[in-house]
């Protein structure tokens, strides 16, 4: 008795089964990688809108208080996140901050120590973006500054991502998904007192994070109003 397909020429072998595969990935590779680029690119487009907003909030808000920028007030944490509760109002946001205030969120953003982006976190104030308002002694900063007083409005930075004081990156990133190490030439989006945004390469000395000092020579920002 013989039974139809019994031919072993005729048989599905493994080889064919791997070619199949193999194809099968290359195809899906061809849709999902301009995919991948399409929402990155989406992505880093919504961070920069969005901080374009934030920025022109502070300084509409720097324009209501004798041309003075946010400065340190009685509160429950650090200037540089607490900014926004002085100009949120000029970015139409009222009410208690939550993580539905979409304007201050970077769809990238993935936090750092807590399990959780910084614009869903209650003791960063529900944002991804930072005011350049840390007050430590001898850190650079334009907390309570008059805009007018600022030397170099184009390279001055206003706002930022988080991530550039790192520095890291969330959008081109050389560790991934990994929030450690930092590295030099990590870009990240900022905010300059002029109102521009960019994605800037942010300066590491490989010891002090980059927030603690202006950068050297070659780089298109600095955090100190001098």
């Amino acid at each position: 008795m013989t039974f139809p397909n019994s031919n072993p020429r005729s048989a599905f072998a493994l080889p064919d089964l791997v070619a199949v595969l193999a194809a099968g990935v290359f195809l899906a590779a061809l849709v999902l990688v301009p995919l991948e680029r399409t929402k990155r690119a989406t992505h880093l487009k919504t961070c920069e809108g969005n901080l374009m907003k934030v920025s022109r909030a502070v300084l509409d808000f720097a324009k209501d208080h004798s041309d003075t920028l946010p400065a340190p007030q009685e509160g429950p944490g650090e200037l540089q996140w607490w900014y926004k509760e002085q100009v949120k109002g000029y970015a139409g946001i009222k009410g208690p901050s939550t993580s539905q205030d979409v304007l201050f969120a970077c769809p990238d953003d993935r936090g750092y120590t807590d399990p959780k982006p910084f614009h869903q976190t209650a003791r960063f104030d529900y944002g991804s973006y930072c005011f350049n308002g840390v007050t430590l002694p001898g850190v650079p900063t334009v907390a309570g500054w008059q805009v007018g007083s600022i030397v170099d409005p184009r390279k001055t930075l206003l706002m930022m991502e988080w991530t550039a004081h790192g520095p890291l990156s969330w959008h081109r990133s050389r560790t991934g998904r990994r929030n450690a190490p930092f590295y030099r030439d990590a870009e990240s989006v900022v905010g300059f007192v002029d109102g521009r945004v960019a994605l800037v390469p942010i300066y590491y000395d490989g010891f002090n994070a980059a927030y603690t000092r202006d950068p050297i020579a070659g780089y298109s920002y600095r955090y100190s109003g001098r």
